[in-house]
């Protein structure tokens, strides 16, 4: 088992990165735990990525993951005004991965991500127990000479504490890329609160195919609370399909 004290870092993933606007602001607050709140438009982000090959990491071995959660006010990234964010959801095919992020406090379930690419058309999908729980679909370019460099701030709960921590990462970015389409799939899963309003309104992200990111060994605690560890029960909201919308800025 892996030491959750210990770093890791990963290579060149294939990594599709959005924000966007929730069909239910309200039900998406509502999985915040106490001493957290969602930022003002209730934003959701969402990761999808593959690694491919064991020698892309530090020693997670070959897996993919999708994880999704609440965007948060005043607790912005080192440097840059970039929102941190709880996660609600962490869907892991590694049982390795899954118990190191387990320990960190992040919500690890069973999932399976795939990312294919066709011509300009790349989708990503996210299935748990061979079913399709999320399916993005955007049309992508090709990679050039920017490169996307920072750190993002992600919080969990972790025995009776709000625990911080911060993610270095770099990413090469394709140009154009576009987003048209974020379905969700099953109205019954506790992922389905954070689906996008229809019609679609994407607030940032981007598409790489060489992501790269670790994380970090040092974390802090925010505040130690008997309710930090809670927020991530399913709540129901009327089922409403999102379909395809705008174009989102790399």
């Amino acid at each position: 088992m892996l030491d959750p004290a210990d770093p890791h870092l990963v290579v060149h993933s294939r990594m599709i990165y959005l924000s966007w606007l929730p069909a239910d602001p309200d039900a998406v607050a509502a999985l915040l735990p106490a001493g957290l709140r969602a930022g003002e438009d209730r934003r959701v982000f969402m990761n999808q990525y593959v690694v491919d090959d064991e020698t892309q990491t530090s020693g997670f071995g070959a897996y993919s993951l999708t994880y999704l959660g609440v965007s948060l006010a005043g607790l912005d990234a080192p440097g840059r005004p970039l929102q941190g964010g709880w996660w609600t959801h962490y869907l892991c095919s590694s049982p390795r991965v899954r118990g190191y992020a387990a320990a960190r406090g992040a919500p690890a379930a069973a999932g399976r991500t795939w990312l294919e690419q066709r011509g300009e058309t790349l989708v990503a999908q996210t299935e748990v127990d061979g079913a399709p729980l999320i399916r993005t679909r955007a049309r992508v370019g090709d990679t050039g000479h920017v490169i996307r460099s920072g750190h993002h701030r992600y919080l969990t709960g972790r025995d009776d504490a709000l625990v911080s921590g911060v993610y270095p990462y770099l990413a090469e970015p394709v140009a154009p890329f576009e987003v048209e389409s974020v379905d969700f799939f099953d109205p019954g899963h506790p992922v389905y609160p954070l689906r996008p309003a229809n019609p679609l309104v994407i607030a940032g992200g981007f598409y790489s195919p060489r992501a790269s990111f670790a994380y970090p060994g040092g974390e802090s605690v925010l505040a130690r609370s008997p309710a930090a560890a809670v927020g991530r029960a399913g709540h129901q909201v009327p089922a409403s399909r999102a379909l395809s919308g705008l174009p989102s800025g790399s």
